[in-house]
């Protein structure tokens, strides 16, 4: 028997529950048709959904239409609970939009069609209430195309030839077999429909059974079945107690199997199945097991939470529908707190976007909610749950907070006996992306485990922004390096460090203050078009005139919510009660009074103790805290962009590669003074030693230096390709293009320079891998053995031949530096080590023009073979030019 799961949408009394009822009495299900104002609907299983005639909590029905097995998923048409609707969509694979022909299409339908585009969901639609006086079928047909899509298309009278011309116009593919035989194939109209080409409409009425029984039909015959993978993968929608209190987790199997007593794991938690039960209306029969496309609740998951991906499944991006206002939950004299929030946060669960949290600058409990009507809701849950009364205040807008800008925020959190530090990539995303994390950090730099966690912590937390303390969206968190301790890191440690850097991250950025924006649709007398304008332009909205028929027109825009919160009230006073709006969430934009908002909140980020923006740094055997603005001046691992200009977004567009930055030289002489000169005793050389700056600032040179002793140039392999942005990008995709292309580099830049060239390339994660050696033209390659690292290879060799041979060492890992410059040796970054090829290659090119001319080319005899294959290739690239 083929599975389908169909959600079941709708605006606030289109005669959604209705027509749920009709299908479930029609398939046989149930033996009576419940009614919404009798207070008997088989999907209205709470005692609030019945009192208040309104579907709050989405619910399932399972029933058969010949061979085919429905899931139908009820959910919430009121817009307050439009959040649980919009979990449920994740799993389905068909929807059915019901719309009231006697209103038409409304402003939350149109929302709910911009959801199920962003879905990418299939949909059915039955336009209810035909029976009503003044339900006109064309007209209706005609709105359904212009405002949600062309593809709506009338399937009540099918096989006809204005039915597959109109279906032809849809897809050419159909549009060729039209032409071709006269007539579409039922296969083709499915795979049209299934791919949202085709919306089949049907008409009729719910409460009459009028047309419900062909629209049943219609499904089953136009409805794809979806087939799924063997390997285990389930989605969670919704977390719901039942009456006992116990915990239920709902899901969609979206591959293999899942049977009692399984263990169900995420990045977190790792729990056992209890019980599986598959629900239909109040009632819920438990089996011991279910196949893919199937939807259960099961117990015994405590930690899981909606949009969850479990095995193969992905988890959810960000909802699109979120509130944008805060209440302050006013507590019963005698209440604390401290005992409420964790009761407050079992609500929570089942209702994520509610974000149930603690102000400790305010003292007080807040929630998000979208409006009246569920904070009703709320108090009612609250009283029958925990018999406590609450209250809410007036409420507030819930701003938000993004950056305009690419900056790298860096944490460290290093008191006695800790260490970590993390860097982090800031960068601006598109408008409702929300916020994005991601990894491109060397495991040369932070072991993979590391890295998951600190992506973890990223992840666990809505991170404040710095202008009102407003959460961040829309951006990107990339973490690009860090750096662990042995012996002195824990988990702990990165979270801090991970916090901090997102903050220090954020005061470099520029922060702008987003706010909601509504998009509205108003209908007016066309008389009284010039006063909704003049009210909507003071609001600082923007509005024009979508359509008018001489008695009434209709304004379309966007405004921000906290102007146009109250302005349905006015709207019905100056129309006496002729003007409909209509209001759905648009999405936040720039904040239109961003400086009054700022001033009016008074958060100081400084100050906030919770979300510090500074880090922890140790000295002399104690931490101590360095404000944001000078963490950069102390960090241990070098910055990942490069920062010659004061705007970070023009560096990058502007920089071939990125520039690092070291470690305090005053720092390393410090430690190399305490560590490996420290028991030398007073007579040390470090007495006549240059300094690590001293050091620094001289010109790097590999010829005469140092008694002629012969030069030894040693090279990082792995790290110089991650620092090299076109080595990176290559190795991406062909890791062995990449080395072979520096290797070629190499190769050329020592037939100029003529010192010894060593690359030294990982091999250690190779088991039994033994170390080889081999010569390339000129230079010679190094692969570690097992358990032996490319860092430690170079630091042995240098050690052991410093007094023999001028060694310097290629690499950007702040800690090898450290150690090099400890043995002696002279460092080039991978950045400078760049300059100086590219300088290297820029002289070569300039001696060949100068002896261009003369009959006898000392110069070319005086050059190895492969500096002399450069010259040719440059002399032909030139005639060829």
């Amino acid at each position: 028997m083929g599975k389908l799961v169909i959600g079941i949408l709708a605006h606030v009394d289109a005669g959604k529950t209705t027509l749920s009822e009709s299908l479930l009495y029609l398939s046989g299900k149930i033996g009576r048709l419940g009614r919404v104002d009798n207070k008997d609907a088989y999907l209205d299983t709470y005692d609030l959904e019945r009192a208040r005639g309104i579907t709050i909590f989405s619910k399932q029905a399972i029933f058969e239409i010949g061979e085919t097995q429905i899931t139908l998923l009820d959910t919430p048409g009121h817009v307050d609970f439009s959040a649980e609707m919009e979990r449920t969509l994740q799993v389905l694979d068909y929807a059915i939009l019901v719309i009231s022909g006697a209103d038409g299409v409304q402003g939350h339908t149109k929302t709910l069609w911009r959801l199920l585009h962003t879905y990418r969901i299939p949909v059915f639609l039955f336009i209810n209430k035909m029976d009503q006086n003044g339900t006109d079928k064309d007209k209706l047909m005609k709105e359904l195309k212009n405002q949600l899509d062309d593809g709506c298309i009338e399937f009540g009278e099918v096989q006809t030839e204005d039915f597959y011309d109109q279906l032809a116009m849809c897809e050419e593919i159909m549009m060729e077999t039209f032409l071709a035989t006269g007539h579409i194939e039922t296969s083709q109209i499915k795979r049209a429909v299934t791919g949202r080409k085709v919306f089949p409409c049907f008409f009729g009425s719910a409460l009459k059974l009028e047309g419900v029984e062909q629209f049943m039909q219609g499904i089953v015959k136009y409805a794809m079945t979806p087939s799924y993978p063997d390997q285990f993968g389930a989605k969670i929608f919704k977390v719901a107690r039942d009456e006992q209190g116990n915990r239920l987790t709902y899901m969609k199997l979206t591959g293999g199997r899942l049977k009692v007593k399984d263990v169900l794991t995420n990045k977190i938690w790792k729990e056992k199945v209890n019980q599986i039960r598959i629900y239909s209306g109040q009632k819920f029969e438990a089996v011991n097991e279910i196949e893919a496309g199937s939807v259960c609740s099961v117990t015994g998951l405590s930690q899981a939470r909606p949009g969850e991906g479990l095995g193969i499944e992905e988890a959810s991006d960000t909802p699109v529908l979120e509130p944008v206002l805060s209440y302050q939950i006013l507590l019963p004299q005698g209440c604390d707190p401290r005992v409420m929030l964790p009761k407050l946060r079992q609500i929570e669960e089942e209702e994520p976007e509610l974000h149930i949290g603690w102000d400790e600058q305010l003292q007080e409990i807040q929630a998000q909610i979208m409006g009246e009507v569920q904070i009703e809701i709320l108090q009612s849950l609250i009283q029958s749950r925990f018999g406590v009364g609450v209250a809410f205040d007036e409420g507030r807008i819930v701003y938000k907070e993004t950056i305009a800008n690419v900056v790298e925020g860096v944490g460290h959190f290093e008191p006695l006996r800790h260490y970590a530090e993390v860097h982090l990539i800031l960068t601006p995303g598109e408008p409702g992306s929300g916020l994005q994390f991601g990894a491109e950090c060397s495991e040369d730099s932070l072991s993979k485990s590391w890295q998951r966690l600190i992506l973890t912590h990223l992840e666990e937390k809505a991170h404040k922004g710095v202008l009102t303390g407003a959460a961040i969206t829309d951006m990107k968190i990339t973490l690009v390096s860090g750096r662990a301790h042995n012996k002195h890191t824990d988990g702990g440690d990165f979270r801090e460090a991970t916090y901090r850097a997102v903050r220090q991250g954020l005061k470099e950025a520029k922060s702008i203050l987003l706010e909601p924006f509504y998009a509205f649709q108003l209908e007016l007398p066309a008389k009284m078009v010039g006063r909704a304008m003049s009210d909507i332009e003071k609001m600082d909205g923007t509005c024009e005139i979508s359509e008018t028929n001489g008695e009434t027109a209709v304004l379309m825009g966007s405004a921000p919510v906290v102007t146009m919160r109250n302005y349905q009230k006015e709207v019905m006073a100056y129309t006496k009660g002729l003007g409909r709006l209509f209001c759905s969430l648009k999405g936040y934009e720039p904040c239109h009074n961003a400086d009054e908002v700022i001033e009016n909140t008074g958060y100081d980020s400084e100050r906030d103790l919770v979300n510090p923006t500074g880090s922890v740094f140790c000295a002399h055997g104690s931490g101590f805290l360095v404000e944001w603005d000078a963490v950069k001046d102390y960090m241990h691992v070098e910055s990942y962009l490069r920062q010659e200009d004061s705007s970070i977004e023009t560096a990058l567009n502007q920089a071939s590669y990125t520039e690092e930055r070291w470690i305090s030289l005053e720092e390393i002489d410090q430690i190399i003074n305490k560590t490996f000169y420290a028991n030398q005793g007073k007579k040390s050389a470090w007495k006549t030693r240059k300094t690590a700056r001293d050091s620094y600032y001289e010109p790097v040179t590999y010829v005469g230096e140092k008694e002629n002793k012969e030069e030894y140039l040693l090279v990082d392999g792995y790290n110089i390709i991650h620092a090299w942005p076109e080595l990176k990008e290559l190795a991406e995709d062909n890791m062995d293009g990449a080395r072979m292309k520096l290797i070629d580099t190499l190769s050329n830049y020592q037939g100029i320079r003529k010192c010894r060239i060593i690359v030294v390339f990982d091999a250690y994660r190779v088991q039994g891998h033994f170390e080889e050696v081999m010569d390339y033209h000129n230079i010679h390659l190094v692969y570690t053995r097992e358990a032996q690292t490319a860092d430690q290879y170079i630091e042995k060799f240098a050690y052991v031949n410093q007094k023999k041979y001028n060694i310097t060492v290629a690499t950007s890992d702040g800690l090898q530096q450290l150690i090099i410059r400890g043995a002696g040796g002279a460092l080039l970054s991978a950045r400078e080590l760049k300059v100086e090829i590219e300088g290297a290659n820029e002289r070569l090119k300039q001696e060949y023009q100068e002896a261009k001319g003369i009959d006898r080319n000392y110069l070319v005899d005086a050059l190895s073979p492969v500096a002399k294959q450069q010259i040719k290739e440059i002399v032909n690239k030139e005639n060829d030019q």
